[in-house]
């Protein structure tokens, strides 16, 4: 009989023995190992971290989950916890508070994750980490104190992260590192600083130079998992060892142009060259008075390590492109600038005896854009410059469905137009010419409005022809789209194929019969030359004068031949 007493005794132990473990999350592993509990969650859909885990657990291992962030407080009641490892999860930030409660934290490892910074000052709550994994995360950059508060650590992976430059002065600083220096006694923590910072795209400039130096001299207690770092960049420097790569200090770019006059013939190609030798390399850019308007190519390349030439590119120079222009060089060290002053001379050339357009027409230059849409319609605008002032400007509106063309006469000092009431599936083309003169090719722009018929399959198809035309597509009213062509288009040989626009009935009065091609009746190319059906050829002599307003300043005529 007394065995039984014996017997309950024994089965209310085992009771409340496994009362006292703690429960583990669902789908996780929990595990009793040699320096104590370990919590393993591998693979499963924890969107964050438990705050109400256990203080038993000495390990906590959390991987191949999409945990976002660690947020703070977030370990305050895992004082004794030693090992965190959270590799292979969706780690983007890291707030200041995150690690605080952590001070027994020996290991913290967050391989393949995505961080790109680490608040560094977080570790003063980490007095006894000694290991801080960070590889293949996004990391570029590293402040030169970012060590300073991790005094216990000996294993630093930095490897295979987006690291271009870095200072020296980040392990001069590591604490370990400070310690051996000053005491001298490397048998005492000889093999104990690990550091891995390979597979990163280092950029082997001037800024570079004190790192360089610094894996040169590296020498135990120090060891670099790979003592083979190499260049990224720059290019003539690309795929060097450290050890084979010397650096010069950096510089403020110093510029310089083997010509600070130029002159040329309207018409003429030129180009405008500056060299600047700087490290690290500089950016260059131009200046120049109508850099709003006239856009050049600028060719950049390096002639040496720390020379880099940038050359303006001008075709066919016009009187309106002489003045100055500004080459400027940077680098984080400073800038520097070089003017050269182009000097366009006029041509030369007689006028043809029936010539339409004077001698000021001629040399005159003008450009005409599409700058935005408006509610129901387009804004156009324009600059023009010519030998004399001019006092008006003159735009000729056409469209594929009016059989007369809209002139409108716009006073001095505007530049802006609006044409508005656009209709959907129309082919526009306006053209600008000085006074009152007829208007010249390379003066134009051409635009189409989409089709309104609120399908998403005609947007599409409208969109694919522009892409094809190489035109801008704009919006310009709910429904419907245009796109603008700044330059001659051409498509008369393939316009049936890709330029396919259906015509609608014209407005206004009907015209007199006349002979037509089919093929220019059923199928209109988008982007053919001149104008559409009330082209220029059919400006007549007659003009009905409409009532003058004030715009902006300005008078605006306009007037329907």
């Amino acid at each position: 009989m007394a065995s039984v007493p014996h017997y309950f005794l024994l089965v209310l132990v085992l009771l409340e023995s496994h009362a006292a473990q703690p429960s583990c999350l669902p789908g996780c592993a929990c595990s009793e190992e040699s320096f104590g509990r370990t919590l393993k969650c591998i693979s499963i859909s924890l969107g964050e971290i438990p705050r109400n885990l256990p203080e038993e657990f000495k390990q906590v291992r959390i991987e191949n989950s999409p945990v976002f962030e660690l947020p703070r407080g977030l370990f305050i009641n895992m004082s004794t916890l030693e090992y965190l490892w959270l590799n292979f999860n969706n780690v983007t930030v890291i707030h200041l508070g995150a690690l605080e409660h952590l001070s027994e934290l020996k290991e913290l490892r967050l391989e393949g994750n995505k961080l790109r910074s680490v608040p560094w000052t977080a570790f003063r709550a980490t007095p006894l980490l000694r290991v801080l994994d960070l590889k293949h995360n996004r990391i570029d950059a590293l402040p030169e104190l970012a060590l300073q508060f991790l005094v216990s650590l000996t294993y630093l992976d930095l490897s295979s992260n987006r690291l271009a430059v870095a200072s020296n002065n980040v392990f001069l600083n590591w604490p370990a590192y400070q310690k051996h220096r000053q005491s001298g006694r490397e048998a005492e923590i000889l093999s104990s600083m690990v550091l891995a910072l390979h597979d990163n795209p280092w950029l082997c400039d001037c800024r570079l130079r004190g790192l360089v130096q610094f894996i040169k001299s590296i020498s135990l207690p120090v060891i670099l998992v790979n003592p083979y770092l190499m260049c990224r960049g720059p290019l003539f420097k690309a795929g060097r060892l450290f050890h084979e790569t010397e650096l010069s200090v950096c510089t403020k770019p110093q510029i310089s142009t083997p010509s600070a006059s130029v002159s040329v013939q309207v018409g003429q190609n030129v180009t405008l060259r500056c060299l600047a030798q700087a490290s690290p390399s500089p950016t260059i850019s131009w200046t120049y008075p109508l850099s709003t308007w006239r856009e050049f190519d600028v060719l950049t390349s390096f002639t040496g390590e720390d020379a880099t030439l940038s050359e303006l590119v001008i075709p066919a120079a016009h009187l309106v492109d002489r003045g100055n222009y500004t080459c400027l060089a940077s680098n984080s060290l400073g800038m520097s600038t070089v003017a050269i002053s182009l000097h366009v001379q006029p041509a030369q050339a007689l006028l043809a005896p029936h010539s339409l357009f004077s001698p000021s027409e001629s040399s005159a230059y003008v450009d005409l854009r599409v700058v935005k849409q408006t509610v129901h319609g387009i804004l156009l605008e324009w600059f023009a410059a010519a030998d004399t002032p001019q006092k008006w400007f003159t735009l000729y509106i056409a469209s594929d469905e009016a059989l007369r063309k809209e002139v409108v006469h716009v006073g001095p000092g505007i530049n802006t137009y609006t044409v508005d009431d656009l209709l959907p599936g129309t082919k526009y083309e306006v053209c600008l010419s000085l006074g009152g003169q007829p208007p010249r090719q390379g003066r134009c722009v051409v635009f189409v409005t989409g089709r309104d018929d609120g399908g998403l399959e005609g947007r599409e198809r409208l969109l694919h022809t522009s892409v094809v035309l190489c035109a801008a597509l704009l919006a310009v009213a709910v429904g419907a789209y245009a796109w603008a062509a700044q330059g001659p288009c051409r498509c008369r040989g393939w316009g049936r194929r890709w330029c396919l626009h259906r015509r609608k009935a014209p407005r206004g009065p009907p015209a007199a019969p006349e002979h037509r091609d089919d093929s220019s009746r059923d199928h209109t190319a988008v982007c053919e030359d001149g104008l559409g059906p009330g082209g220029a050829e059919r400006e007549g002599d007659e003009q009905r004068s409409r009532e003058g307003d004030d715009h902006r300043g300005g008078l605006v005529w306009t007037a329907s031949p």
